[in-house]
């Protein structure tokens, strides 16, 4: 381990819980910087504060005064309304480079907070280097594999969110027997998948006739110890609610929370998981 101390700020989600628990369990040294109103309530039996959103300066000086020397930045953070956010001193000097990165996308922003702290000295790691089994493998998951008609999707879906995440725009899409159901926006993958579910019988599948795939990868210009896809048991019961045939994810480019739970839900439910290479998309 190339870090002392691990200061996880966390947001919301099951992730930054998973992860201080692996913490825990495994006896490293860990310090918990809470988002306040975002993050899990669990997290405060962890050792830790917690912080406003703004409050960027705060944050850093109770790291360094804990001992600090590695930071991942992990769980759901929703774009803040910046006009209501009390921001201290530090956050207020962000200011210029938080406006220009708003106006692009969400990694242009999360690359904004990577390299504050990585001026005050801290490295930042992804998940995975803390959480070596989070990373999403290849091949077939559980009892169920995709079909050669749900590869040509998947083939599609990837490629259509290799296109879109170019821009910054998402890491999500869902294609049914080669029609695009779904393209993620702001709104995640939960609110895509419950919007999946209203369109029409049709163009869609059902418990009973799964059809379709769910589609995450991580952007091209994705940076990759920040934002991950992540994919979970939630994810699984919203493509199974949307009549999907399975969820597919670039193998060593996605964050599998509670695998196993994730492919006993899969198993039930009549989804396959898949975890797929660029070389099987043709990419290098």
């Amino acid at each position: 381990m190339a870090w002392r101390k691990l200061g996880v700020i966390a947001g919301g989600g099951e992730l930054p819980i998973a992860l201080a628990e692996h913490c825990k369990a495994q006896g490293r040294d860990y310090y918990v910087a809470r988002i306040e109103h975002m993050a899990d309530p669990a997290l405060e039996a962890h050792p830790g504060a917690t912080h406003n959103l703004g409050a960027v300066g705060g944050r850093i000086a109770a790291l360094k005064e804990a001992g600090v020397d590695a930071i991942v930045i992990i769980g759901q953070v929703p774009r803040p309304d910046l006009s209501t956010l009390k921001l201290d001193d530090r956050a207020q000097a962000m200011l210029p480079a938080v406006m220009a990165a708003m106006t692009q996308g969400d990694d242009a922003l999360l690359r904004v907070l990577l390299d504050e702290h990585e001026r005050e000295g801290f490295r930042v790691v992804g998940a995975d280097d803390v959480m070596g089994d989070l990373l999403a493998p290849a091949g077939v998951w559980g009892a169920h594999a995709p079909t050669a008609q749900q590869m040509k999707d998947v083939a599609k879906a990837s490629n259509i969110a290799a296109a879109i995440g170019s821009f910054d725009i998402a890491q999500g899409v869902v294609v049914c027997a080669g029609l695009v159901l779904a393209v993620e926006a702001a709104e995640g993958t939960d609110q895509m998948l419950a919007r999946v579910a209203t369109l029409p019988a049709p163009i869609r599948g059902s418990a009973e006739s799964r059809r379709g795939v769910l589609v995450k990868r991580p952007k091209p210009i994705q940076e990759r110890r920040i934002d991950l896809p992540v994919v979970g048991v939630r994810t699984i019961e919203g493509a199974a609610a949307a009549g999907l045939a399975g969820v597919a994810v670039e193998a060593h480019g996605a964050l599998a929370l509670r695998r196993a739970e994730m492919i006993a839900a899969a198993d039930r439910l009549g989804l396959f998981i898949y975890g797929f290479t660029r070389a099987e998309m043709g990419e290098r």
